[in-house]
């Protein structure tokens, strides 16, 4: 009886063990007794990167097929309503479809430069008109277009820009120079963002702005300043229509730059060289224009797509998970496909943000404070659905503890690495190493830290506004084959995939790591939702000042 009783033992225990290891082999363990369903992020992802989404376009009839998908499968998992009754947020953006001049031609005393549109130059607008006509309008070189007291820089010092146009180098000074004391060194601030270089040059009053791309500096090739820039752009709706933004605003290839700076009456020809000096001031180039292009417009109302699981101690006090929907839609033909599915960026984010809210909803344990979740549109045309929600909060922004936000996945197995995008800058760091050492990762900072992607995603937004903002994947040290292998992965698919037809699920993908990483996010949000704390920006940090919420 005694030995029957041993080897009853021995075989439960080795079934248990069976199992056990069965039902872990799809997910990662955890100090939590929740895991994240491996299997559902895989059908988001291909759900939601499927062609039947047209590249989840806002405003198109891609649009309600995305979002009520999102708010169907929010009310599956049991999440509430995260606008009163409603699971939309409305956000006003307006579309805006220019056709600009097939060449741009900018006369000088030498000769006139003649530049065609998209091969050599792209333009747009963010004027609600019919018509754009700027006419003689001064060529200016501006350096790097910036403005930044704290770093004693006025690229536009001494120049009334009125009727003029800046042309500006992107990123900003520090990327080019040795000098790691200039702005952030390598690391790419808000200044040197496309974003910003539009904004301020309207706010010096300049009828157009033309950036100088250069791959390493903008972080992608020109084919994705070509896609992205090209066709219906959107914008939030604003009082004015617009018309406190520049007339035109543009990008121009380092080749067609090149030929600008050749034929002005600039002194020298290394204008970067003038550009990193600190005595810099804008100078004439002895060059104008003549741009004109013929606008469509329409006001629509696009939707951020919100669910709540309220807290059952502290519901006052709310933890903001964030991924966008959106992607650019159905763009000029590649190799024979016109739908950029946007299955990497970012129904890879969206089913890892999904995978994330299941999680939670189905835990046992409910949280403390409150967790949202927030799909946010628009984030391809300038992160305009966070920007509106940061503006407009549903919820308040003193009582929002923290913002974490996916944007991407990946997808090509398990990593050594968290990378966090924007370390050094918050207290979350620290939160998420902890859970990451759990997994047997280490943390790094983001490797490519010019490239600005802190200010590329929805969580700066948050940031902007105070409220402590995480961004961070796996994706520099593959736990089996390496530093090496894992770069090639990421530069692949920045040169032949990002923004592009290619952007679409692959059997091949390998969604070991995309899971890792969604198990870490929530239980970085369990851990947020259930104690008592509240993460604050740390000393240095742009952000520290914006935060209202004290320990």
């Amino acid at each position: 009886m005694k030995y029957n009783n041993i080897l009853l033992f021995f075989i439960i225990s080795l079934f248990l063990f069976a199992f056990t290891h069965c039902k872990q082999s799809s997910t990662v363990s955890s100090s939590t007794s929740t895991m994240v369903d491996s299997t559902y992020l895989q059908t988001v992802l291909e759900e939601l990167g499927s062609d039947k989404y047209m590249g989840r376009m806002p405003g198109t009839t891609a649009e309600p097929l995305t979002i009520n998908y999102i708010r169907d499968e929010f009310k599956k998992m049991g999440l509430q309503p995260g606008n009163g009754d409603s699971y939309f947020q409305e956000v006003p953006l307006a579309t805006i479809t220019a056709t600009p001049d097939e060449v741009l031609s900018i006369k000088g005393t030498k000769e006139t430069v003649n530049l065609a549109f998209k091969k050599e130059v792209v333009t747009s607008t963010q004027r609600l008109q019919e018509t754009i006509s700027v006419n003689n309008s001064e060529l200016v070189f501006c350096g790097f277009g910036i403005v930044a007291p704290e770093y004693g820089w006025n690229d536009y010092e001494g120049i009334d820009m009125k009727g003029k146009t800046a042309v500006v180098f992107v990123n900003d000074p520090g990327y080019h120079s040795e000098d790691s004391t200039l702005f952030k060194g390598k690391t790419m601030t808000y200044y040197g963002r496309w974003t910003y270089k539009f904004e301020e040059a309207a706010r010096q009053g300049a009828a157009g702005v033309l950036i100088v791309h250069e791959t390493g500096a903008a972080g992608y090739p020109w084919f994705v300043v070509q896609s992205s820039w090209t066709g219906g752009l959107q914008s939030l709706q604003s009082p004015d229509d617009g018309l406190s933004k520049c007339a035109f605003e543009g990008w121009i290839t380092q080749t067609a730059a090149g030929r600008l700076f050749k034929n002005s009456t600039i002194e020298g020809k290394n204008m970067l060289q003038k550009a990193l000096a600190k005595d810099f001031k804008p100078t004439p180039m002895g060059l104008t224009l003549d741009h004109s292009m013929q606008v469509q417009t329409e006001k629509q109302l696009s939707n951020n797509v919100i669910g709540i699981l309220p807290g059952t101690d502290r519901a006052d006090e709310y933890i903001i998970y964030t991924a966008h929907w959106d992607h650019i839609g159905i763009g000029p033909i590649v190799k024979g496909d016109s739908i950029y599915n946007g299955a990497l960026d970012n129904a890879s984010g969206m089913a890892t943000f999904m995978t994330i809210a299941k999680a939670f909803a189905a835990a046992k344990e409910k949280p403390k404070r409150s967790i949202i979740f927030l799909a946010v549109t628009a984030e391809e045309q300038g992160l305009l659905g966070s920007q509106w929600y940061a503006e407009n909060p549903i919820y308040p922004l003193d009582k929002t503890i923290a913002n974490l936000n996916k944007d991407g996945a990946n997808v090509h197995g398990s990593m050594k690495d968290l990378t966090i995008t924007g370390f050094g800058h918050s207290e979350l760091d620290e939160l998420a190493e902890a859970e990451a050492k759990k997994q047997g990762r280490y943390v790094i900072a983001d490797q490519q830290p010019e490239k600005g992607y802190f200010f590329r995603s929805d969580h700066f937004n948050f940031a902007k506004v105070g409220v402590p903002a995480f961004y961070a994947q796996g994706g520099y040290d593959h736990r089996a084959k390496g530093k090496v292998y894992a770069k090639e992965k990421a530069d692949e698919y920045t040169k032949a995939n990002y923004h592009q037809p290619s952007d679409e699920y692959s059997d091949d993908w390998d969604l070991t790591g995309a899971v890792e990483d969604a198990q870490l996010y929530f239980s970085l949000g369990q851990k947020l939702a259930n104690e008592k704390i509240y993460p604050q920006w740390k000393e240095g940090s742009e952000f520290r000042l914006a935060r209202k919420i004290k320990d």
